[in-house]
């Protein structure tokens, strides 16, 4: 690409995943040939591509075959003109587009899965993974959509990821899509197929639309039941040239792309990346003729969440700097996150960035190394966003928590806001991490835990009958679950309703803001519940809703056997089932 390197030695590149070839059975232009998919590649200012063809590596094999052929009539001195000019495009192209061997592969029910190797990979033993995956001998070079579909889809992602290749759910948000919606299929099975350790990453179609709507902010670690953040990316499917009226849903080469921002145009860097907590170095494919793509930007759009927060100043002074520490620790406690440096949340007010971004950096790292215990390693990169400079610090979920700052002041982060944790949060994370540390995967990426409390998706059997959760409590906010009253004082039991963890002995003075405010609430409940202005819908109410900053939040009401229960601050990243009905 014409983009300069930056500073890191990052360039970024534009890449298409998911190109079917001549190979394909249904394969629209099959007079069409691999030489021709080269060439609209390079058109297209393509640097990497792979062939996916169904259930087959046969395409890729038949390129490396004809350009093995002419390479040997070019030894004996038997090349034609035309077959020397054919040849001398294929090198002249394979310099310039790296391409990548692969497959879409269909496992049970139909789910699609692509599967991307290494430039240096043997076709044979990719060939020999397609047997593994049941894919009929007889039928190895169909590329039949309809062959397969015998191996489950976590299964193949394992095996993918066994034989040294990258798992990638194909167009994961439609058809054949492992997170298509009304699929008649529990939550618990769509979680273990979006989130397992050996996928990779998700392509969707719809990456470039922004907000709370979109598949890659459904994936973002908000969603309490979705904790892992996906990498997401797009690609075109393409199965010709280029895109026809006569084929209306059908993209060609290069139509929909992703740019990804590298240190080299290889295998090793994108699946290098795709194991990275840096979620800022992918993007949808941006042409010269459009306005800079601003990731920073767009997460300003969004405001703080779980997973992402604003700093102004990095400074001691008003204790800027310990609240960054604090946000660490967070983060590290929790579901790791982001923190952007130098600016607002508020997408409209002015800032002034960090002048001397790299002495910040390292101010932060030592602070960091100082103050918070066990050891945390964070990544940092400076960004330029409206022209001024801030500082991306990217904080991975921790290995082994609690941790701590200053040896022991123990935070969490509760939904758009840190605060410290109390016992009952404390004893919780400490049994986590004797799990996690006896804990025995066998997998080669250490993978977060499911959060305290969830269930653990590795161990979800896919089941055809739909699993009814339309009734379960929201997914984020709190519960009060019981109060008494000791001295004079009422002490509360409140649930945590993101991990389901329950905190005793919490005061209206000792609690946190959401605490605080659902304990205040509560407080106001009138003797008869009856009389409680709601708006029902069966056994569910909506008691009030509140716009807060750049999020909304309700305050619900559920009818149950035993009585009533009461949820407060649940915000739309735990709206679910039936609860959507209200809101």
């Amino acid at each position: 690409m014409s983009e300069k390197k930056k500073s890191t030695g990052l360039t970024w590149y534009t890449m298409d995943l998911h190109l079917h070839t001549p190979a394909s059975e249904e394969y629209l232009q099959p007079d069409k040939g691999y030489l021709d998919i080269l060439k609209q590649a390079a058109s297209k200012g393509l640097d990497i591509i792979a062939f996916t063809d169904h259930n087959t590596v046969a395409g890729y094999r038949r390129m490396q075959e004809e350009i093995d052929q002419l390479k040997l009539l070019q030894q004996l001195n038997r090349l034609l003109p035309e077959e020397e000019g054919r040849l001398a495009e294929y090198q002249r192209l394979l310099k310039r587009v790296l391409v990548l061997p692969g497959f879409e592969f269909t496992a049970t029910f139909g789910f699609h899965i692509l599967a991307i190797f290494p430039e240096d990979k043997p076709v044979r033993d990719i060939e020999h993974l397609l047997l593994e995956l049941n894919i009929p001998s007889e039928k190895l070079d169909q590329g039949s959509i309809t062959v397969g579909a015998s191996v489950d889809v976590l299964t193949a992602y394992k095996s993918i990821h066994e034989a040294g290749g990258i798992a990638i759910a194909a167009h994961a948000n439609s058809n054949n899509g492992v997170a298509m919606r009304r699929f008649p299929f529990g939550g618990q099975t769509k979680i273990a197929y979006t989130q397992d350790p050996h996928l990779y990453a998700l392509e969707v179609t719809d990456l470039e639309k922004k907000g709370r709507h979109s598949t890659a902010f459904f994936f973002s670690g908000n969603k309490p039941e979705y904790p892992r953040r996906m990498h997401c990316i797009q690609g075109s499917d393409a199965h010709l040239l280029t895109k026809k009226s006569a084929f209306q849903n059908k993209l060609g080469v290069g139509d929909r792309t992703t740019d990804v921002r590298l240190q080299e145009r290889s295998f090793k860097a994108i699946q290098e990346l795709f194991e990275s907590n840096n979620f800022s170095r992918t993007r949808p494919h941006q042409l010269s003729s459009q306005p800079a793509y601003d990731f920073i930007r767009d997460a300003r759009q969004e405001g703080a969440t779980f997973v992402q927060d604003f700093h102004e100043k990095i400074t001691v002074r008003g204790g800027h700097l310990y609240s960054i520490i604090a946000d660490v620790c967070a983060f590290a406690n929790s579901n790791g996150g982001t923190l952007y440096l130098g600016l607002s949340s508020d997408p409209g007010a002015p800032f002034e960035g960090i002048p001397r971004p790299n002495p910040g950096i390292d101010k932060i790292k030592s602070e960091i190394s100082k103050r918070i215990s066990p050891e945390l390693e964070c990544k940092y990169e400076v960004q330029e966003t409206e022209g001024k400079k801030v500082i991306q610090v990217m904080v991975p979920r921790g290995e082994d928590p609690p941790y701590a700052v200053d040896d022991n002041i123990i935070y969490l982060r509760t939904e758009t806001e840190t605060g410290k944790a109390v016992r009952d949060e404390i004893v919780d994370m400490v049994l986590q991490g004797e799990k996690k540390r006896t804990a025995s995967t066998g997998t080669v990426r250490a993978e977060p835990l499911p959060i305290p409390g969830s269930k653990d998706v590795s161990k979800v059997i896919p089941d055809a009958e739909p699993q009814l959760e339309a009734q379960d409590p929201p997914r984020t906010g709190v519960e009060i679950v019981s109060v008494t009253k000791r001295g004079g004082e009422n002490y509360f039991t409140v649930r945590d309703l993101r991990n389901n963890s329950v905190v005793k002995n919490v005061t209206f003075k000792s609690s946190r803001r959401l605490w605080h405010y659902a304990i205040s609430q509560y407080s106001k409940l009138p003797k008869n519940p009856d009389t409680l202005e709601v708006t029902w819908k069966g056994d569910l109410g909506l008691v009030s809703r509140k716009k807060r900053g750049n999020y909304t939040s309700y305050d619900m009401i559920q009818r149950t056997q035993e009585g009533y229960r009461y949820y407060y601050g649940v915000t739309d990243d735990g709206i679910h089932g039936n609860w959507e009905g209200l809101i």
